[in-house]
């Protein structure tokens, strides 16, 4: 599966489109989150000193935030076979019963990005201005009152022990939801560890692992416990998006899909090939059972799924205030692929009354979702790969 798969990612990750973000209307709830996400630069009054200019740590400061930059800035290039492709696609998913359409795609700031020239690693984006977003994100978003402090929070003016018992008392469906954003959280920053700026020189750039910010995040001891549960929240979010591929499969086998490039002969061998990945997904025994979730009273389960729903949003917008861009696109690309999951699981009863040929109108994927969805995945499974990788590296030291 190894040779397809990565041949599919490269056939859906060719241009994925990136909005502009903040240019489209928040609803009230979320502009508190915005306000508190440092989008603006602001230069502390220190740096503008002529006193502080010249000071060995404004100098590593520069340094560092040039770094960062020229890391994080994303390669806007696009092949002249890659703009012709997306021209098409474009008017070939207009013509199609897209009632999903992203809010991003009406932007005329948005643009196409080619997600094999910026694959997603260490950029230099972290410190204060990283966890203010995570910290907007875990307060805003996992039903959490302002009262109960996360464990290992630098934003929390004290640790208390009291999280884990609260969350305990939650329903299953809102454990869920805070279980998949800290899995979330956690692949990114197995990916970041993974690939990380090992040597800068203008000789060459050489990218690895890096045991030592893979310990400070993960390690039992160093977290105080909190690592292996993320960790262990990471499987749990694989196995979630796994589980939406096998039951979105006959979305993908009907007749009419294709995954439309223009030329005829590469959409039937591109839908073979996908069928081809999805059928061995769904061979494997139940990867998680859903149907636990949103069973109780039918307006409280209408209410949860539509808070779920909000949630993700709000979540996705937060990701906009992403200091850095290319942390910002695969931010953005990964929660919108697991809203997507979500969704299928969501959609078990409209997926199963599809008609077998025709628009779908009940259930419908756009080509946004799709490449989203198999993207997202493709983390969370580079994840799971590498975190065998850092065993290895960490018993060869041991």
């Amino acid at each position: 599966m190894g040779r397809g798969w990565g041949f599919l990612l490269g056939l859906l990750g060719a241009a994925w489109l990136l909005g502009a973000g903040r240019g489209g209307r928040q609803p009230p709830e979320t502009e508190t989150a915005a306000q508190r996400c440092f989008c603006q630069d602001e230069v502390p009054d220190g740096i503008k000193s002529a006193s502080y200019k010249y000071s060995e740590e404004a100098n590593n400061l520069s340094e560092e935030c040039e770094q960062a930059q020229r890391l994080g800035a994303v390669d806007e290039s696009l092949s002249e076979e890659t703009q012709k492709a997306v021209l098409q696609w474009t008017k070939h998913d207009d013509s199609s019963d897209n009632f999903c359409e992203a809010d991003d795609i009406q932007s005329p700031d948005a643009e196409y990005v080619d997600l094999l020239l910026n694959p997603e690693r260490y950029t230099g984006y972290k410190g204060p201005d990283a966890w203010k977003i995570w910290n907007v994100i875990y307060e805003e978003n996992c039903f959490k009152p302002q009262t109960i402090k996360r464990p290992l929070n630098p934003l929390a003016s004290g640790q208390e022990n009291t999280f884990y018992s609260w969350l305990e008392g939650l329903c299953v469906e809102k454990r869920a939801f805070y279980r998949l954003i800290s899995g979330l959280h956690a692949s990114i920053n197995v990916h970041l560890s993974a690939r990380y700026l090992l040597q800068d020189t203008w000789l060459e750039k050489k990218w690895g692992h890096n045991i030592t910010e893979f310990q400070q995040r993960f390690d039992a001891v160093l977290t105080e416990g909190e690592g292996p549960r993320r960790l262990k929240n990471l499987y749990f979010l694989y196995l979630i998006e796994l589980r939406a591929l096998s039951k979105v499969l006959p979305f993908f086998e009907r007749p009419d899909f294709q995954l439309f490039t223009g030329n005829k002969i590469q959409d039937a061998e591109n839908k073979m090939l996908l069928l081809e990945i999805l059928h061995e997904i769904k061979s494997f025994p139940l990867h998680f059972d859903e149907n636990s979730f949103f069973a109780g009273d039918k307006k409280e389960a209408y209410k949860l799924k539509e808070d779920f729903r909000l949630h993700f949003r709000n979540i996705s917008r937060i990701m906009d205030c992403v200091g850095c861009f290319k942390c910002r696109l695969w931010g953005k690309l990964q929660t919108q692929g697991l809203g997507t999951a979500l969704k299928i699981l969501f959609s078990e009863k409209l997926i199963a009354n599809m008609p077998e040929s025709g628009p779908s109108y009940e259930f419908h994927l756009t080509r946004q979702e799709i490449v989203s969805l198999f993207n997202a995945f493709g983390r969370i499974s580079t994840s799971v790969r590498e975190l065998e990788n850092f065993r290895n590296l960490l018993q060869n030291i041991h």
